[in-house]
């Protein structure tokens, strides 16, 4: 079977490339109009260099061919430059190119990275130094602080385990690893380095990775990783490609005999279909990791860290910080795909209000359009008028409503057919093309459809008119939300040609969703579906099993002369053909580029060009945004939600390690679907997601039509659950703010894995089942069934005092091990580490303008010798930056405690209420504020037990600093 789809893959080949004269674009390849591809990288010859030259800011390389060419997936291209750059003290850019520059390159107008600094010492001082070999060519980048350390990225042969060797994953044949020459051809290019055995690897994603956080580098049982760069419109496959592309990696490594850690980040700057193999040969010394991409250069950046924090924070100076996040994006959100009309949306507001479970954004899925269609809204069911005045009522009692808009235009077909938004998208010239010029056609959800062309020159301006017309037909948003933006295309190829464009284009209702809840069986329980029958509860672990998908798929590449849809090369994609359910690859846009070499950009730039409009249609207010697809420097316009997930109990701890690969995407605001979004949830699952979803960025309860409704009202257990939950979270809100702050001034990110906060600590690298949200918070959900107790471990080795959020204990932790601990169903444990001094809203209300309205108060947890150290960085929330602001510095020490403010931003709230855990073991004989005794005792307790001292009745002006002391 192998065999006979090789010999096909050759005929189409040779086909194809009949069909394209030579080109003197192309002198620097050999001639190859009809050679075929060996589909063998063993006879590849590399590179050797030719000269090289010193430059102010690193070396220039030339490099040309070694040998005949091998023709392994393409047509190898003779001259290649290394460009070296050295950026920053920790950033190094190693881009090696082809002379000609004919393969596709991001242009600066879709991401500009970060220039470097004008600074010629940085070739003797920053932390990276780059070395080679000369024939062949082979490179390597050391820490120039531990030189004789093992190199952090090393492409020579003598470092990797030697060839051929037979496939490393027993069922994949492709990864059989032949050689791991240098290969740079029209169409394939290969680069490997040798990874320490069993490599802590994270990043490259967006997946939902079956090994965890970590990456499985085929150590430790695992069998490796084929991480596929190729963004589709896929339901939240497990170890598959999905909706983003992120080609960027951390890896972490441990020194034994130090016990010290370091780490260090990897970028390839491309947005070619890729495959990134983690893979470690049986018997091998190391591990390895291969690139495959089928176009474009392999232009890498390095970054030194050596912290994981540093390297995140090094990554986001590159490409960018996140957007500023509106404060009332930090509420609670809700939405549904089965809304049938304003009134039902309607209705869930009135609920959640009557359930008193606060309810910060309403949304609406595809229900609200008339047709299935962009920037409408359905005049039946959800008329323009009646919407107007719904959004006006959520203005009026500061809540907030946001949108749907999908990638596709409803394309119109006859004479009586009147859609605005096609018709002016014709009058401007922006629709995506085929390659003979005429209009490329896809299939989505309104029917047949065209597609924004990002590149061409006017989109832009399209775009931020059909938003304005769309807010002043009524639909007043606050906010958008993109979807199926990779895009999504139900067609191979244009649907233009023979197709009947006459025909029905609104999709069928679909079936009603009728499998019980994971885990309940209806033979032993009844038709039900409770959590518990008299007492008993009711979920099976027998059902708890993955979700995964078949891995095989094919590979295109697009520049003249090669063939743009069925290339030699066979990318993993869980899809088969690259232009399965999107955009074919051979859509061309504005700029001659062909949608093979921009594909992965599409959700980018459509994120960008929304952002850009907001700003335009709200001055002054910053845009809040969701994006499903997304690529590096993505969260410099939007946030995230993790897609379509599914109504289980493997998806709910699946989220965690989704947000964590976001943080270091810097794409930080971010969450999943809470309660699932396919199948039918039930209520055990919706109670213990509400609760970690409370303590995650993005925070939206949202499900299909025609499933269980999932609304945090319905049961009583999730409804109390929530109003706890969402009660932590906004009083949390100054704290969650300041983590959102750093991130856009300095890309921190602000959920973390514990590793990230003790490095050095090996028994953490793996855990993600638990995490932090900034420094000072331990999160540990339940993530099964039928418990009421949860295993987590907490990170110091006993050197850090942890106390628990809701009775302020400290926790008896084991050492290096999990501590079970009490989670009983509508409880989850947050934990404070010790030296965090954590600033709150004292009264937490519905919305989170009203929250924003309460006094503050002040939690400060000591460590031993009596430290503890925070900031908090407040503004008006929604001004666009640069805006007045101010931040307070909270600083203890023992028997005294200093907030100090700095900025121009007016603080109105007072601080009504300080505690102090630590503060000591005997009752304080002398409390002072601002060097005046607190004179009333019943203005202060102290528990001695829990060594906490809590002062209120307190209305301290933040703008002038204020200091606590007492004395025992």
């Amino acid at each position: 079977m192998f065999a006979a789809l090789i010999s096909f893959l050759l005929l189409f080949r040779v086909l194809a490339i009949a069909a394209y004269p030579p080109s003197s674009r192309q002198e620097t390849y050999l001639a190859h109009a009809h050679i075929r591809p060996s589909l063998n990288v063993s006879s590849c010859p590399g590179y050797k260099v030719v000269s090289e030259k010193q430059t102010n800011y690193g070396l220039i390389v030339q490099l040309a061919l070694a040998g005949p060419p091998c023709n392994a997936f393409g047509h190898d291209i003779i001259n290649l430059t290394v460009e070296v750059t050295y950026q920053t003290p920790s950033r190094l850019r190693v881009n090696i190119y082809d002379n000609a520059r004919t393969q596709f390159a991001i242009p600066q107008d879709v991401i500009s990275l970060s220039a470097a600094e004008d600074d010629p010492s940085l070739k003797d001082h920053s932390d990276l130094e780059f070395r080679h070999s000369s024939n062949p060519f082979e490179f390597w980048i050391s820490r120039r602080s531990d030189p004789d350390g093992e190199p952090l990225f090393d492409t020579r042969a003598r470092s990797l385990p030697p060839t051929p060797i037979p496939p490393v994953i027993s069922d994949d044949d492709s990864t059989a690893l032949d050689g791991f020459p240098l290969v740079f051809e029209d169409q394939y290019l290969q680069l490997t380095s040798a990874l320490p055995l069993g490599a802590n690897i994270y990043g490259l994603g967006e997946v939902l990775a079956s090994s965890g956080f970590r990456r499985d580098v085929g150590t430790d049982g695992g069998a490796g990783t084929i991480q596929t760069m190729w963004s589709i419109g896929t339901s939240d496959p497990i170890d598959e490609n999905t909706y983003g592309s992120h080609p960027v990696y951390m890896e972490h490594r441990y020194d034994p005999k130090t016990r010290r850690s370091k780490s260090h980040g990897v970028f390839h700057f491309g947005a070619a279909g890729s495959d990134i193999l983690l893979l470690t040969p049986p018997s091998s010394s190391s591990s390895l990791i291969q690139y495959r991409m089928i176009g474009g250069t392999l232009d890498f950046y390095f970054f030194s860290g050596p912290s994981p924090q540093q390297v995140i924070e090094q990554y986001g100076a590159l490409v960018g910080y996140p957007t500023w996040q509106p404060a009332w994006g930090f509420g609670f959100h809700l939405c549904r795909w089965g809304y049938r009309d304003v009134n039902e949306t309607r209705e869930q507001v009135t609920k959640m209000r009557e359930a008193n479970i606060p309810l910060e954004v309403m949304w609406n899925d595809i229900d609200l359009y008339h047709a299935v269609r962009d920037f409408t809204t359905d005049p039946v069911s959800f008329p323009a008028d009646e919407m107007k005045a719904f959004i006006g009522d959520l203005t009026a009692n500061q809540q907030h409503y946001i949108p749907i808009v999908d990638a596709a235009i409803a394309k119109v077909v006859n004479a009586s057919d009147v859609y605005d938004p096609y018709t002016r998208g014709n009058e401007l010239d922006i629709w995506t093309k085929n390659p003979d010029g005429s209009e490329y056609l896809g299939r989505s959800r309104p029917g047949y459809a065209v597609f924004p062309d990002w590149f061409a020159n006017d989109t832009g301006a399209y775009w931020t008119e059909a938003l304005r017309n769309w807010s002043r037909a009524g639909v007043n948003y606050s906010g958008i939300w993109l979807d199926v933006n990779e895009p999504t295309s139900l067609c191979i190829g244009s649907c233009g040609t023979g197709a009947n464009l006459s025909e029905a284009t609104v999709q069928s209702p679909p079936a009603l969703v009728t499998e019980y809840p994971e885990g309940y069986n209806a033979s032993i329980w009844g038709p039900s579906g409770n959590i518990t029958i008299n007492g008993t509860l009711t979920f099976g672990n027998d059902s708890l099993v993955a979700h995964i998908h078949a891995k095989r798929g094919l590979g295109a590449a697009g520049q003249p002369g090669v063939d743009i849809n069925d290339p030699p090369y066979t990318l993993h994609n869980a899809y088969g053909v690259l232009s399965n359910n999107t955009v074919s690859t051979n859509a061309t846009h504005a700029n001659g580029a062909v949608e093979l070499d921009t594909h992965n950009l599409w959700g980018l730039m459509e994120g960008k060009a929304t952002h850009l409009s907001l700003l335009e249609l709200r001055p002054g207010k910053r845009p809040f945004m969701i994006s499903r697809s997304t690529f590096p420097s993505s969260g410099r316009w939007t946030g995230h939600w993790l897609g379509d997930n599914i109504s289980k109990w493997q998806y709910m701890y699946l989220s965690i390690q989704g947000v964590l690969q976001f943080q270091l995407f810097q794409i930080p605001f971010v969450g999943a679907d809470t309660c699932g979004f396919q199948g039918n949830t039930d209520e055990e699952l919706c109670n213990r997601w509400m609760q970690l979803s409370a303590f995650m960025p993005f925070y939206r309860n949202h499900n299909v039509r025609r499933a269980l409704s999932q609304e945090p009202y319905r049961w009583d257990s999730v409804a109390n659950a929530s109003r706890s939950a969402i009660s932590i979270r906004y009083s949390l809100l100054p704290y969650w703010y300041t983590l959102f702050a750093n991130a856009s001034m300095r890309g921190t990110p602000p959920i973390r894995a514990l590793f990230f906060e003790f490095p050095d600590e090996p028994e953490l690298f793996s855990v993600d089942r638990q995490y932090m949200i900034g420094r000072d918070l331990l999160v540990t959900p339940v993530l099964t069934p039928n418990v009421s107790t949860v295993d987590g471990i907490f990170p110091g080795q006993g050197r850090v005092k942890w106390r628990d959020w809701y009775t302020h204990g400290v926790v008896d932790a084991a050492i290096s091990q999990n501590t079970t601990l009490d989670a009983p169903l509508g409880h989850i444990n947050v934990h404070i580490r010790d030296g965090s001094a954590l600033l709150l809203y004292d009264s937490p209300a519905y919305t989170i303008a009203e929250t924003r309205q309460s006094p503050f108060a002040l939690l400060v947890a000591q460590a031993s010798d009596g430290y503890a150290f925070g900031t908090a960085y407040l503004d008006d929330g929604e001004s666009v930056q640069p805006t007045p602001n101010t931040t307070l510095t909270m600083t203890a020490s023992k028997g005294e405690l200093t907030i100090r403010p700095q900025g121009d931003f007016d603080v109105q709230q007072r601080l009504a209420k300080i505690i102090v855990l630590g503060a000591g073991r005997a009752p304080p004989v002398d409390i002072r504020i601002n060097r005046k005794p607190l004179t009333h005792s019943s203005r202060w307790r102290f528990d001695a037990a829990l060594e906490r001292l809590a002062i209120s009745g307190l209305s301290l002006d933040l703008n002038s600093p204020v200091e606590l002391t007492w004395s025992q």
